[in-house]
C-alpha cells in the first residue's frame, strides 16, 4: 500500500478484505482471541445465511454478505470489554486505518437528501450499499460497506463523472439511512405531484392565489407515507419536538434533540400543506380551520411502546406552523433516581414526598423538566392504596396509575374548578399542572392544609421567588408558612458524549463566573458521529432545593422578601442552580459553557 496515495483513493486500497484477512486484523488489534476467530471461520456458512436473511429484510433487494457483516453476526465478546460485543461499528472503526481508509459513522441529520438521490437509484444504492455524503473539492465522498470492490468503485466514478473518495461505514446504519432518504424523498415528491395546485396561504399571496386554491386530500397515500417516514425518523433520532415551519418558498422541518433544534429537511410548498392536514386529521383537529391556533394529540407506536404526540398549530405569515412534542413514556415517566439529581438533593426530594400532607412547588421555564420530575414523584407515591389525581393542561402522558383530568376552559373547567371537585373525590395526592391565578393558588394551599399532599408548578426564575409568587397571587403568609414543604427550581443541562469526552482546561474567566478554580475534573466532548459533532448526548437536571426549615418559615412570616429567604436558606445549605451546575461540570458530567448557557448569575 503506497503511503503517498490519498486516503480512500482507488490506489490506497488494493488489499482485499476477505474473512480470513479481517479475522487476522481483529486478532492483531486485540479485539478477538485466536480461538474465537477460528470459531467464526468454522461457522462462516450459517453466519452468512443469517446475515443474508436480515439484510434482505432491511434492504428489500438482493445483497451480498461481507466479512464485516459475518463477524458482527457472530456477536463475539470484545476482549477486555466486559459486556460489549464486536459489532459492525466497532469493526469498521478499528480496521479502516489499517487499510488506509477513513471511517464514517452515518449521521442521518447531516445527510444531503438531494445529493444522496442524485446519482444512483434506490435499488442500486441499496444493493451495493453506497451512500453519497458530500463534495470534497471536485471529488464525491461516498460511504461504502465494501470499498474493496474495485469494479464497483470504478463504475461509480463513471456514473458520477468525477473522482470518488471511498470511506468505510457499517452496512446496517448505511442501509437505514438510504431507506429513509429515498423513502422520504419519494413520498415527498409524490405528495408534491399530487398537490401542485395547492398553496400555502400566506399574507403575501392570499389575494392573488385564493381564487384557484385546491385542498389536497390528507389521506392520499403519498402523504400518508411521507408523514410516517417523518415520525419514524424523529423517533429514531430521539427528538423531543418536531417543527414543520412554512416559509416563503417551502417548508422547513426541524427536530429538537437534547434541547437544541436541528434543521433536517426542506419540503416543497405543495407537499407541506397536505402533510400538515394529515397530522391535523390524526390529532382530531379541524382541518378546514387555518386561522386559529389549535391543539390535539396523536398516540402511535414505537416498537413495543406507545408514544404520545402533543400537536399544536398557529397561523403565521406563510401558513400554519405545526409543532409536535414527543412524549415517550419511557422518558417522560422515569423514577426519581433516573433524573440525574445530585445525591443530597435526591434524598431531600424523597423526604418531601414521604410527608402525609403539605405543598411542594416545582418551578422553571418551559422545557426544564418540571413535568418529568412531577411524574417521577407521583410514580414513587402511587400504590393501590393511594388515590393520586392530576389536573393538567394538557395531559402530557397518560399513565394508568394516576387519575388524570384535562383542563377545558371552553366548558369553564379550569384548574381551580377542577381542584374543587377533586377534593370531593377522596384524594390522597393531588398534582396541579400550573398555578396561574389567585383562585387556584388559594385552593391548592387549602388542599395542602386539609390533609392532602399537593404538587404544583409555577413559573419563576428561582426557588425563593416561587414563594413570593404565591404571596403576590393573594395567599396569606401564615397559610403558606403552615403548608409549604419546599420548592424545587430546575433546569436541564446536556451531558457529555461518552464516546468522545476528553480532559478540558476551561478559561480562567469562565471558571471565575462559577466560583471555580483550575484543577478539577473538567471534561468536554470533542465531537463525533454518535453525538452529531456536538460533544453532548442526553440531559440531566441541575436543581435548587429550598426546604422550609424553621428559620425560613420565620423569615417568611416576618414578611421578608425573596432575597432574604434565599439568604437564610443558603446559610442552611441551599445550593443555587449555577452552583449545582458547577459541581456537575467539576465532576466531568457536563461543560462550563453548558452551565453558563442554562443558568443565570444572581
Amino acid at each position: 500500500m503506497a503511503s503517498e496515495a490519498p486516503r480512500g483513493s482507488v490506489q490506497s486500497a488494493h488489499r482485499v478484505l476477505d474473512l480470513p484477512a479481517l479475522l487476522t486484523e481483529l486478532v492483531s488489534l486485540g479485539m478477538l482471541d485466536a480461538a474465537r476467530a477460528q470459531d467464526v471461520l468454522v461457522r462462516e456458512a450459517p453466519l452468512r445465511a443469517k446475515v443474508l436473511r436480515s439484510l434482505a429484510d432491511a434492504s428489500r433487494t438482493t445483497v451480498v454478505a461481507g466479512p464485516i457483516d459475518i463477524v458482527a453476526a457472530a456477536e463475539m465478546p470484545w476482549a477486555g470489554h466486559v459486556g460489549r460485543v464486536v459489532d459492525d461499528e466497532a469493526i469498521v472503526e478499528a480496521v479502516a486505518p489499517r487499510f488506509g481508509l477513513e471511517h464514517r459513522r452515518i449521521d442521518p441529520l447531516r445527510l444531503d437528501a438531494a445529493l444522496v438521490t442524485k446519482f444512483f437509484s434506490a435499488p442500486f444504492a441499496m444493493r451495493h450499499a453506497v451512500l453519497p455524503l458530500e463534495w470534497r473539492g471536485a471529488s464525491l465522498v461516498v460511504a461504502f460497506a465494501n470499498p474493496f470492490d474495485h469494479d464497483l468503485r470504478a463504475e461509480l466514478q463513471r456514473i458520477v463523472g468525477s473522482p470518488v473518495v471511498a470511506v468505510l461505514a457499517a452496512r446496517r446504519p448505511l442501509l437505514r439511512a438510504l431507506e429513509h432518504t429515498f423513502g422520504f424523498s419519494k413520498s415527498v415528491a409524490a405528495a408534491t405531484a399530487a398537490g401542485e395546485a395547492s398553496v400555502l396561504a400566506n399574507f403575501e399571496q392570499l389575494v392573488a392565489l385564493s381564487a384557484n386554491a385546491r385542498e389536497v386530500q390528507a389521506d392520499e397515500r403519498p402523504v400518508v407515507a411521507a408523514v410516517d417516514y417523518l415520525l419514524r425518523y424523529a423517533f429514531d433520532q430521539r427528538a423531543s419536538d418536531i417543527h414543520l415551519e412554512p416559509k416563503r418558498d417551502g417548508a422547513l422541518v426541524r427536530l429538537r434533540i437534547d434541547g437544541v433544534l436541528h434543521p433536517v429537511h426542506t419540503l416543497p410548498r405543495a407537499a407541506a400543506v397536505p402533510m400538515t392536514s394529515r397530522l391535523k386529521m390524526l390529532a382530531r383537529m379541524d382541518i378546514a380551520e387555518k386561522r386559529k391556533p389549535q391543539d390535539g394529540r396523536i398516540k402511535t407506536k414505537r416498537g413495543a411502546s406507545e408514544v404520545e404526540l402533543r400537536v399544536s398549530t398557529i397561523p403565521t405569515a406563510f401558513g400554519e406552523k405545526l409543532v409536535m412534542r414527543v412524549f415517550d413514556p419511557e422518558v417522560a415517566v422515569q423514577t426519581l433516581g433516573e433524573l440525574g439529581f445530585p445525591e443530597r438533593d435526591l434524598r431531600t426530594m424523597e423526604r418531601w414526598i414521604a410527608e402525609p400532607h403539605g405543598l411542594v412547588l416545582v418551578t422553571g421555564p418551559t422545557g426544564s423538566g418540571k413535568t418529568t420530575t412531577l411524574y417521577a414523584a407521583l410514580r414513587a407515591i402511587a400504590q393501590p392504596g393511594v388515590n393520586v389525581t392530576t389536573i393538567e393542561d394538557p395531559i402530557e402522558v397518560v399513565h394508568e396509575a394516576f387519575n388524570q383530568i384535562q383542563v377545558q376552559p371552553k366548558i369553564d373547567l379550569d384548574f381551580a374548578e377542577a381542584l374543587r371537585h377533586v377534593l370531593r373525590q377522596d384524594p390522597d395526592v393531588i398534582m396541579v399542572g400550573e398555578i396561574r391565578d389567585r383562585e387556584t393558588a388559594v385552593a391548592a394551599v387549602q388542599a395542602a392544609l386539609t390533609g392532602h399532599l399537593v404538587f404544583a408548578t409555577v413559573h419563576t426564575n428561582s426557588a425563593a421567588e416561587a414563594v413570593t409568587r404565591l404571596l403576590d397571587l393573594g395567599v396569606e403568609r401564615y397559610l403558606l408558612s403552615g403548608c409549604l414543604l419546599g420548592v424545587l427550581a430546575q433546569r436541564l443541562v446536556r451531558g457529555l458524549c461518552a464516546y468522545c469526552t476528553e480532559i478540558d482546561a476551561p478559561p480562567a474567566d469562565k471558571l471565575a463566573h462559577l466560583g471555580l478554580g483550575p484543577g478539577a475534573g473538567f471534561r468536554r466532548g470533542r465531537g463525533c458521529e454518535r453525538c452529531r459533532h456536538t460533544g453532548y448526548q442526553g440531559r440531566s437536571s441541575v436543581v435548587e432545593m429550598l426546604t422550609m426549615s424553621v428559620a425560613v418559615r420565620e423569615a417568611l412570616e416576618r414578611g421578608e422578601p425573596a432575597s432574604a429567604l434565599e439568604r437564610v436558606a443558603r446559610q442552611e445549605g441551599l445550593r443555587l442552580l449555577r452552583e449545582c451546575g458547577a459541581a456537575k461540570a467539576a465532576a466531568g458530567e457536563t461543560t462550563i459553557d453548558e452551565v453558563l448557557r442554562v443558568t443565570s448569575s444572581r
